[in-house]
């Protein structure tokens, strides 16, 4: 690609801008060029090509002179000996504010892993919110990078291909700049799915030499509609792109010979009147596919998207889909979000259509705001820059906006937080239907509430939209935390009881203290989830009192039948217990591990006699605790938990740690650690749970793939 200079720059800005600063652009463009002097990109071109480039690209979307300079000086900071302050003297705030966005937007690695990725997609937002031109330079710089990609290495290839095709391309998309997704998309799927792209092209040949040039007829015959109806109007056909089409053959799976609507037809009216008359005319000529209609004229995306869609059978009963629009609407349309900056005549371009990103910044940030942490913030942006829209109404009329496959639930939400909340039930044009219903354009929809109604644990999977999910999930926490609290409470009674002490709100209020942490009611919610274990909340006030229940156990007292040179160590698996018969298995470099003599781990190393070890515990001598974990299934009813945890409490045992195994609505299924004498006393513990009524099932756990 032979390279732009700077007079071909300062044309292509003046042909939509005559009013452009000549001199500051002359001034920028030196300045870069000086910068990256003797820098090359992997295809062995001088470096400044690339920004050059980007810039070039910006002016295709007609924006103002800081975004084009700041094109020109985007990696100047990042790669150069350039500086912050030396581009704010030189070029002003604006630009240096600009270019440094786009610095630290480079050094986010978005293709990096869950955690990371989502930390960065914050960032992300965060840099969005500060000025939106820093996603568009930095859009149009992957677009570059994507149209060059071939002298990068193949790994790189893929990783900068999958980048752009999971966040790049999508974020146009949400931007509104379909042409630059369609792109983006289609170079990354050059370099994912070569054979995939090929095979659709060859299709492609293959359908035009039997049929001839589809798009050309279907063209006239619209223009030939449209004149009969005296109505003037520019048409324009095209192929839709090989991904397009290739995700449509996923999507459906259909091949490409079942495939229909491949092509696209684009109306441009002088006036929004004209839209609804070339509508009519194409219906009258074609037949319609229902459920194929979308008005967004009348309902605007919020990215200020308008657009009429409509897919008929054309000839020879080939669907086509058919966008009617204004010439303002289709510059909008092409510039999504951007046309805010876009120049005519070296002034802001008046279009009334264009959306004002401040407002589009702000309904994005109210989604993506509520999410308490990284995973759940990732999902939320990725849910909403896939989304397609439906338009639903309410009982009065108005219409709400959600995401294709929306359920009442999810509208719920949308309408407030405390609807959702105290949904039992919704109506679609007054029917009763299930709360995962997944709604359609057009429907009315009703939400029915009831006092003391709570959002479910498996309203997760019913709802779609990022808010839905972040409110049912903040409910459920707190509903949580309530209940944690309570079992934090039993559990700390029972081990301060254990030591012969109080868990007094005074106690564990000093013990928060001491371990750093917020408040008691915070230690009771951690000790209910089983973050902590109660033996540390005792320790750190009583270290004196509390036992030492590590598994290390002093050989010389506990065990009969090693030698004096050799430790060991209880098998987790088996977790035995003095009164148990016992063997030992020999490690190299780890001694002896004990294991009850039914362990099922012991099946591996039958073919190994001379590891075996007979042992036996030494009455009287072994440490005063032993932690075994029982598998224990309860009711899930109100206060069952609590008198669990206090029926183990009166055995003289402790629970040392509880983990929720299962949940379902009516039974839970727990694994607790149990601090123990010895096999009576496991007995005793045991017994006195299963004659519970509200215990269901109880056995003691054991994992053989947890040897060590």
């Amino acid at each position: 690609m032979p390279r732009i200079d700077v007079e071909d720059l300062i044309s292509l800005v003046r042909n939509y801008n005559p009013k452009t600063n000549e001199q500051l652009l002359r001034t920028a463009y030196d300045y870069g060029e000086r910068m990256h002097d003797g820098q090359l990109r992997q295809s062995g071109e001088p470096y400044f090509t690339h920004p050059v480039a980007v810039a070039a690209i910006l002016t295709e979307m007609q924006l103002d002179d800081a975004t084009i300079i700041t094109a020109l000086l985007h990696d100047t900071i990042e790669d150069t000996k350039s500086t912050y302050s030396e581009i704010a003297s030189m070029f002003g705030d604006e630009v240096a504010e600009l270019v440094d966005g786009v610095t630290k937007l480079t050094n986010l690695q978005l293709s990096s892993s869950e955690t990371k990725q989502a930390e960065n997609f914050r960032k992300l937002f965060m840099a969005m919110s500060k000025d939106l031109r820093v996603i568009l330079v930095k859009l149009a710089d992957r677009l570059h990078n994507m149209r060059t990609i071939k002298s990068m290495r193949a790994e790189k290839q893929a990783q900068k291909a999958r980048e752009t095709m999971d966040i790049y391309a999508p974020l146009a998309g949400r931007m509104g700049m379909q042409w630059m997704r369609e792109e983006l998309e289609d170079l990354a799927f050059r370099v994912l799915n070569p054979e995939g792209r090929n095979s659709i092209i060859r299709r492609f040949i293959t359908l035009q030499r039997e049929t001839g040039d589809v798009v050309h007829q279907i063209t006239q015959d619209i223009r030939t509609e449209l004149e009969k109806a005296g109505i003037d109007a520019d048409v324009f056909g095209r192929a839709k792109k090989p991904y397009a089409i290739w995700r449509k053959m996923q999507e459906k799976n259909q091949g490409f010979s079942r495939l229909s609507d491949i092509y696209g037809f684009r109306v441009i009216t002088r006036n929004e009147t004209d839209c609804y008359r070339v509508l009519g005319s194409i219906h009258r000529r074609w037949r319609a596919v229902p459920g194929r209609f979308k008005d967004y004229i009348s309902q605007p995306k919020t990215n200020g998207y308008r657009s009429i869609h409509t897919t008929v059978s054309g000839r020879d009963g080939k669907r086509v889909e058919v966008q009617v629009r204004t010439r303002q609407m289709h510059e909008v349309a092409e510039a999504g979000v951007a046309a805010h900056w876009s120049y005519r005549d070296g002034v802001r371009a008046e279009n009334p259509f264009a959306v004002d990103p401040a407002k589009w910044l702000a309904a994005l940030n109210e989604r993506f705001g509520n999410a308490e942490d990284h995973d759940e913030f990732l999902e939320h942006v990725k849910l909403e820059m896939y989304s397609d829209q439906v338009f639903c109404f309410t009982p009065k009329g108005d219409v709400v906006k959600l995401p294709k496959g929306a359920t009442p639930l999810d509208y719920a939400y949308s309408i407030h937080t405390r609807i959702g909340d105290s949904c039992v039930g919704a109506k679609v044009d007054n029917i009763r239907v299930p709360l995962w219903t997944r709604l359609k354009n057009g429907q009315s929809v009703e939400v029915i509430t009831a006092e003391g109604q709570r959002p479910q644990a498996t309203w997760i999977d019913i709802v779609v939209t990022g808010r839905a999910k972040a409110a049912i999930r903040k409910s459920l926490r707190e509903e949580d935390r309530e209940r944690f609290i309570k079992l934090g409470r039993e559990l700390a009674r029972v081990a301060f009881e254990h030591v012969g002490k109080k868990a007094t709100d005074k106690a564990l209020k000093t013990a928060a203290k001491t371990l750093g942490i917020e408040d008691a009611s915070e230690i009771l919610a951690r000790l209910g989830s089983a973050e902590m274990r109660a033996q540390t909340v005792v320790q750190a006030l009583y270290p004196d009192l509390v036992a030492n229940t590590d598994d290390e156990v002093d050989a010389e007292r506990a065990v009969v039948g090693l030698s004096s040179d050799q430790s060991f160590t209880l098998g987790k698996c088996c977790q035995p217990v003095p009164g148990e018969r016992i063997v030992g298995i020999t490690y190299r470099g780890r001694g002896v591990v004990v294991h009850a003599i039914d362990c099922p781990g012991l099946a591996e190393y039958e073919e190994q006699p001379d590891r075996w070890v007979d042992l036996h515990w030494d009455a009287g001598k072994h440490s005063a605790s032993h932690t075994v974990t029982m598998n224990v299934t309860i009711r899930n009813d109100a206060g069952v938990l609590g008198r669990i945890c206090t029926l183990i409490g009166e055995q003289k045992a402790n629970i040392s740690d509880l983990h929720f195994a299962d949940r379902k609505p009516d039974f839970y299924r727990l694994l607790i650690d149990v601090d123990l004498r010895d096999v009576e006393h496991l007995h005793t513990v045991m017994t006195a749970l299963e004659a519970d009524t509200d215990v269901a099932a109880i056995e003691r756990f054991r994992d053989a793939d947890r040897k060590l």
